[in-house]
């Protein structure tokens, strides 16, 4: 069972209780709070003996002192035959006030112990707490997993409100509530008998001086040498009972104290399994700290937000699970297609060969990848696999590689297609593993390894036009993703770039529409965005969605983009003819590889043509006014130096600190970005060596040529691109 199966369905079973258990902990946070407000603190120095001496003045008959764990000072006598206690001051012993253990109805301190079932209900108790430490400990697998490691693990979070309501708050709160589950235990364990903190017998000690007069309180060496801090209650001798003694309850154990002599008839140390109780009782209740006590309310407050984000994720989880259609039993089958998908868009891509294969007369069997296995009738096998996190299999295909490797080859060819994100240092490497194990197991190659770049319909086709060749028969992917909910945008502005050879570009600025609570709950609104990230586009009389890169992020409270018009592009032509106020659907998916963290070191910013779009972005947002170095490349500055009037205002604004511009098609023009790369390589080694970071954005043959000048600069650094891209400081945006 995978870590995502356990997390989900012990959310999804439990979730209800541990709500419960959740909000009245909050509630019964509030306690320690008002406790400490109500009296003063006692002086941690001050000598328990002037403590007694004090109290016996204002408290006749003062049987017990009590130092609460807020600091306060509360003491117990009897008023005739009514008991009483007080809150006293303990500069003076002057009483306060009258004293409650609690101000909370007693039944929601049952309600949180023992869900108001008694003994039954604490056992049910002491089962949601181990439910709550498993699902804490897969939740933080699972963010390891998302994130991609620890070095990521306070990167932005991206995704739906609901996603990041819960990923945000875990990353916040998720080790309290582990400590909470287990302190929660710890306490149970102790209440249900399973372990005793003490299992000694107390001592039978009488006073032997019976008869002599009785020393007073701040008589008692043993009280003169012990501080407040240190005391935690404190009984008198009863005045009826001749050998009765002093009985002082301590940080470090328990004594009994002759009332004549003064002297410490027995002393019992407090045990290790004590200290770890009171630890526990500590950390779980924060009595002993009011500050510490806000976190735990807030904490368990959290847990109805766990919940609910929760519920609805597995709610948008289940609507948008994979269903694949027209699927042959596996001993029937010539075909056999097994994926392995985290988010569920490579079964999309699963389907979409299947339909193709199924149209070519072949019987197919598309199963997950945990369930790889042939049969007698199988002719060919196909593994679509994605990537996670750093280079790992997606959740509930983390044993299939294992599996696999024990296998015995088959006579059947496979034909390996992963699916990832260049961004990421271990760009497909699961599929790559699985590429490697099967041909090292002696399984035919159908067609070589084979990745595609962050779901691309594109090379998705031009894949199957090579398996078209391999098995000798026609067959057309052509792939329709499954399209998030758009939401529609107006055209709010727009700036026009004619070009020489009739291909116009244009800045389109659209208004970021109002985000109604539920729909971003629910995943139907537009999701928050930042430079660098993709919002896709569907154009009418086509489903499929083309994406540009954002030039901006919502907090500009505008979306924008830089289009080009491509020949015969269905898109661009659709974008560029639009007039102001004119609207269009789109999405926005998040691009984590090429995000620009937030950072102090220089950046170094690389970009061509209407590749300068997420490079403009992120200098727009530069408040902090960190280095960035932009090198902006383009054919003649009087037709597409894009941005230029605000990059040249945010140069001396200072968001920008250096800016290159270069441009091919003009005399003097200075060439091409890698060509002005090369003039400034000993200021770009001095960058790179204080840790500069990386991003470039352009078609991929500028991106190319860029490497390679980068690997000439910092060839005497011992450095590379390949280098810099492993250390997550080099990301590329390619069209």
């Amino acid at each position: 069972m995978s870590w995502k199966t356990i997390h989900r369905w012990l959310g999804l079973t439990i979730g209800t209780l541990a709500v419960v258990l959740g909000v009245t902990g909050a509630i019964l946070a509030v306690d320690p709070v008002q406790q400490a407000w109500q009296a003063p603190a006692a002086p941690g120095d001050l000598p328990v003996a002037t403590l007694v001496e004090r109290i016996s003045r204002t408290v006749p008959g003062a049987e017990e002192i009590r130092h609460l764990p807020s600091g306060a000072i509360v003491v117990f006598s009897f008023a005739g035959d009514l008991p009483q206690a007080q809150y006293v001051d303990p500069a003076d012993g002057r009483v306060l006030g009258g004293w409650q253990a609690t101000t909370l109805p007693r039944w929601l301190k049952n309600l949180h112990r023992s869900l108001l079932l008694g003994d039954a209900g604490r056992w049910g108790a002491a089962t949601i707490a181990l439910a709550m430490g498993l699902v804490c400990v897969s939740a933080l697998v699972l963010l390891l997993r998302r994130m991609g490691g620890w070095r990521r693990l306070a990167a932005r979070v991206r995704g739906s409100l609901a996603q990041r309501i819960h990923v945000v708050t875990g990353r916040v709160v998720l080790a309290v509530l582990c400590l909470t589950s287990i302190t929660a235990l710890t306490m149970s364990a102790s209440t249900l008998g399973l372990v005793a903190p003490d299992t000694r017998a107390e001592p039978a000690v009488l006073s032997v001086l019976a008869g002599k007069p009785a020393l007073a309180g701040t008589q008692l060496a043993a009280l003169q040498g012990l501080a407040v801090r240190d005391l935690r209650k404190l009984n008198f001798p009863g005045a009826t009972d001749p050998q009765d003694t002093w009985r002082v309850d301590t940080t470090q154990g328990q004594g009994w104290i002759d009332r004549y002599s003064g002297r410490m008839l027995a002393w019992q140390d407090k045990t290790f399994a004590q200290g770890v109780y009171e630890l526990a009782v500590t950390l779980h209740t924060g009595h002993a700290a009011w500050p510490w006590a806000v976190v735990l309310g807030l904490v368990g407050a959290s847990v109805l937000l766990f919940w609910l984000s929760g519920l609805v994720i597995w709610w948008q989880a289940r609507r948008q699970a994979p269903r694949i259609t027209g699927n042959t039993p596996l001993a029937q089958a010539d075909m056999l297609i097994f994926v392995a998908s985290e988010g569920g868009s490579t079964w999309g891509f699963a389907q979409t060969l299947q339909d193709a294969l199924s149209c070519g007369g072949h019987r197919v069997h598309t199963t997950a990848l945990e369930n790889f296995s042939t049969a007698a009738a199988t002719r060919q096998v196909f593994v679509l696999a994605a990537t996670y996190g750093e280079g790992q299999a997606p959740a509930h295909a983390s044993h299939a590689l294992a599996q696999i490797a024990k296998l015995k080859a088959s006579t059947v060819p496979v034909a390996v297609l992963g699916f990832g994100d260049r961004q990421f240092p271990d760009f497909c490497a699961f599929a790559k593993a699985l590429d490697q194990t099967l041909r090292a197991q002696g399984w035919p190659v159908l067609l070589p390894l084979e990745c595609i770049h962050q779901q691309s319909g594109q090379q998705f086709a031009r894949w199957g036009l090579a398996l078209a060749q391999a098995l000798n028969e026609p067959l057309l992917l052509e792939h329709v993703p499954r399209v998030p909910p758009t939401a529609a945008l107006t055209l709010i502005a727009r700036q026009d770039y004619p070009d020489a050879s009739g291909q116009a570009t244009a800045i389109l600025r659209f208004a970021w529409p109002a985000q109604r609570l539920v729909a971003r709950l629910r995943g139907q609104a537009l999701a928050r965005f930042a430079a660098g990230d993709l919002v896709g586009i569907v154009p009418p009389g086509s489903p499929v969605p083309r994406y540009y890169s954002l030039a901006s992020g919502w907090k500009d409270g505008f979306l924008e983009i830089c289009a080009r018009q491509m020949p015969s592009g269905l898109c661009s032509t659709h974008l560029l003819g639009l007039q102001l106020g004119d609207s269009i659907a789109a999405f926005v998916r998040s691009n984590p590889g090429f995000a620009l963290p937030r950072t102090r070191r220089p950046v170094l910013l690389i970009g061509a043509g209407t590749g300068v779009a997420p490079l403009a972005g992120f200098v727009r947002r530069n408040d902090a006014r960190s280095p960035m170095h932009l090198y902006f490349g383009g054919r003649d500055p009087a037709r597409d130096f894009y941005f230029g009037p605000e990059i040249q205002r945010w140069l001396a604004e200072g968001r920008l600190t250096t800016l290159q511009t270069v441009f091919s098609r003009v005399p003097e023009g200075g060439g091409y970005v890698q060509d002005a790369l090369r003039r400034d390589a000993e200021q770009l080694r001095d960058w790179v060596t204080q840790g500069a970071i990386v991003r470039v954005c352009g078609s991929r043959a500028m991106a190319q040529g860029v490497a390679e000048a980068l690997d000439g600069v910092l060839a005497p650094l011992q450095l590379d691109v390949a280098t810099l891209k492993a250390k997550e400081r080099y990301a590329e945006d390619i069209f």
